[in-house]
């Protein structure tokens, strides 16, 4: 069960779902809409419920357990597999350890939250480990996150992966083709993939975008992708800033292979996958020291700078900018670290072992 179909997590799923079926399981896919994630799982073979659910709890949220406890009673799954926040809370209420049950947070919820919501979080994600059989975490720091706030439960780390083949290395030829094929400017070029959220930090980017333009001047910066902070953000631009918003694409890899450098000015995550996609692609990475970041991005491929500092951020970005050669050699580090520890069909085999070790075991009760 999933609440997001679009970004990081759906694509994480996909590479889940695909393994799944390969193994000759029947599996049954319940998450919001008939959107890309329902197209890419019904394709694969899995059977697809639409399950209407909004990001955050709410009102509805009798409604979306319902439609859940249906869907749990009809099928008769030997193990349910829950992501992110919202299905982990309306899922663990559903199958209530009735059934060998994996939550995977994908980010905690009380990361993404203040005051007395914050609190909330925290509360219900400490009690609804007595309906969790294993925790899946995406990095080592989002599990040490999880014990430090009194979330404990049976995990296995499971570091997030890119499919290798579908972002292919490439150096100064591959960049001016993919630049070309896009109709970019052939000029020191950042790209940030990502919803147009508060968690994706594009605000702190766009914060820092000043300083970069005040040492590389014909730097140029695009925003792959669409969300709620669109409207705000494309308000903060002024026209001669350099900064594209080109929307929600399906040729990300383009655009990652477009880049001299791809920033990911994260406020929060588990492990976000645009850094791995980004060293897939031998691109250098400047990302915020978020949950995950320290796990999967090393030092000798590219920069890791505190959150909420634009210096910092446009610091990092300009280093690179101006040194193409250091960009590249942190490009070529990155391609190898990914292939060596974040392949997707590893990371799927590893679920999928998972998952087989808890619908062997009696339910948690």
């Amino acid at each position: 069960m999933s609440a997001p179909t679009t970004e990081g997590v759906a694509r994480v799923l996909v590479g889940y779902l695909r393994e799944q079926v390969e193994r000759g399981w029947d599996v049954t896919l319940a998450c919001p809409g008939t959107g890309w994630l329902g197209e890419e799982a019904a394709a694969l073979g899995v059977r697809v419920e639409t399950w209407y659910a909004a990001r955050a709890p709410g009102p509805g949220l009798a409604r979306e357990v319902a439609t859940l406890s249906r869907v749990v009673a009809r099928d008769r799954p030997h193990a349910v597999h829950l992501h992110s926040a919202k299905a982990g809370l309306a899922g663990r209420l559903t199958v209530r350890g009735r059934r060998p049950t994996l939550f995977q947070p994908h980010a905690w919820s009380f990361l993404a939250a203040t005051g007395a919501l914050r609190t909330a979080s925290l509360l219900w994600e400490r009690q609804a480990v007595r309906w969790t059989s294993e925790l899946v975490c995406v990095s080592e720091s989002e599990r040490r996150l999880g014990l430090a706030h009194g979330v404990s439960a049976p995990t296995t780390v499971v570091p997030n992966g890119v499919d290798l083949a579908g972002h292919r290395a490439g150096g100064t030829r591959a960049r001016a083709a993919a630049r070309a094929a896009l109709r970019l400017p052939d000029a020191p070029t950042v790209v940030c993939v990502g919803r147009l959220a508060p968690q994706k930090g594009q605000a702190d980017l766009l914060a820092a975008w000043s300083a970069v333009r005040a040492r590389v001047p014909d730097a140029r910066l695009v925003l792959v992708g669409d969300g709620p902070d669109r409207r705000r953000l494309e308000d903060s631009v002024q026209p001669g800033d350099g900064v594209d918003l080109v929307g929600a694409r399906a040729d990300v890899p383009l655009w990652l292979a477009a880049a001299d450098v791809v920033a990911v000015p994260s406020r929060w995550e588990g492990m976000a996958l645009v850094p791995l996609e980004a060293m897939a692609s031998a691109r250098s990475v400047v990302a915020t020291d978020v949950t995950g970041v320290a796990d999967s991005v090393p030092c000798a491929a590219g920069a890791v700078v505190a959150t909420g500092s634009p210096l910092a951020l446009a610091d990092a970005v300009v280093t690179r900018l101006l040194d193409p050669e250091r960009a590249d050699a942190e490009g070529r580090a990155g391609r190898a670290h990914v292939e060596a520890r974040h392949d997707a069909a590893a990371s799927a085999r590893t679920v999928a072992e998972v998952t087989m070790r808890l619908a062997a075991a009696p339910p948690v009760r």
